[in-house]
């Protein structure tokens, strides 16, 4: 099978070809439609051994996928073969990844039916972003009339939060590089500011909307302590500061906003809500790049440079809605 993977510590993401996967007991084999592209993806590239088992190469890439159960392990199953399905791939390394024609994942991992009527593109663009987005709305407790900044918003995460928090009467305040004030405002942004003028952008802009500071900050971006430090201090007294990128360093302020270190904690049963909310036009998926596998290595390294915009996928075998698969 095709699949895009590093062969070698710190080697470039390459297509190459491999052998399919078995499906051990209680796993189901998938033939993959699409993939789709998340930071994580190329943070793994970059260092595939962080934070796993040891364990030899090939690494195959990718996490999020959507396709049609192909095989099913030994034992009982909850999917039959030909079902559509998407989830997150969660095996630690190494192991099969998402940028491959077939992947095999145990049945209680995350993974959830496609409704009918729900692409395969779609539903593949959902896990770990749409997924993160709900999870943090929630970590960061903004509610209703409250300010919620967001730096990194064009993004996939992004993109998925700033619906989420406006359709609870969330006041958004998109913070991207770039001008982007028509997309996100659709969106549901209350303010879109454009941060490349410099690093008093920011700041400037905010003194004037809210003076006492936001009430809460989801930071999907900084990479440093003293990064995510700048922006927390955009956060009032008691508030929220959240960051994405494990940057909140380990010191806990007696005064100013909380730092929370995010997690993301996927489950089969939140792809269900979300697949359903999708269905129901609760809000959108901005797909804004579909591109063949070959084109991965491409991506990656556009993603790694920052300025994302919605999801990029991956088309392996393009299908169409659930129920309605093309030949």
């Amino acid at each position: 099978m095709r699949a895009i993977a590093v062969t070698a510590l710190h080697g470039e993401p390459a297509l190459v070809e491999l052998p399919k996967p078995d499906p051990g007991p209680g796993e189901v084999r998938v033939r993959i439609a699409y993939a789709a592209l998340n930071p994580y993806d190329w943070q793994r590239a970059d260092d595939p051994g962080a934070g796993t088992a040891p364990g030899g190469f090939p690494h195959i890439l990718g996490v999020d996928f959507a396709g049609q159960v192909d095989m099913i392990g030994r034992g009982p199953s909850r999917f039959r073969v030909g079902d559509p399905v998407f989830g997150r791939v969660t095996t630690p390394l190494p192991g099969g990844g998402a940028y491959a024609e077939y992947v095999s994942v145990h049945q209680d991992s995350p993974i959830a039916p496609v409704p009918t009527g729900l692409s395969l593109k779609v539903a593949a663009a959902l896990p770990t972003a749409a997924t993160a987005a709900c999870q943090i709305l929630a970590a960061t407790g903004a509610g209703e009339g409250e300010s919620l900044l967001i730096v990194g918003a064009a993004g996939g995460v992004g993109s998925y939060l700033t619906q989420l928090a406006s359709a609870r009467s969330v006041r958004v305040l998109a913070a991207v590089r770039g001008d982007e004030s028509r997309r996100m405002t659709i969106l549901g942004a209350a303010r879109t500011l454009d941060v490349s003028a410099g690093p008093e952008a920011l700041p400037a802009a905010l003194r004037e909307l809210c003076p006492q500071g936001v009430d809460a900050l989801a930071d999907l971006v900084s990479e440093t302590p003293d990064a995510f430090a700048e922006h927390a201090a955009l956060v009032r007294d008691g508030g929220i500061a959240l960051t994405t990128r494990g940057a909140g360093g380990t010191r806990t302020p007696h005064t100013g906003p909380l730092p929370v270190d995010f997690r993301l904690a996927p489950t089969a049963l939140l792809l269900d809500a979300l697949a359903t909310s999708v269905t129901s036009g609760a809000f959108v998926v901005p797909i804004d790049l579909e591109l063949p596998l070959e084109k991965a290595p491409e991506a990656l390294a556009q993603n790694r440079a920052g300025g994302a915009r919605g999801k990029t996928v991956f088309a392996l075998r393009p299908c169409g809605a659930a129920g309605h698969h093309a030949p």
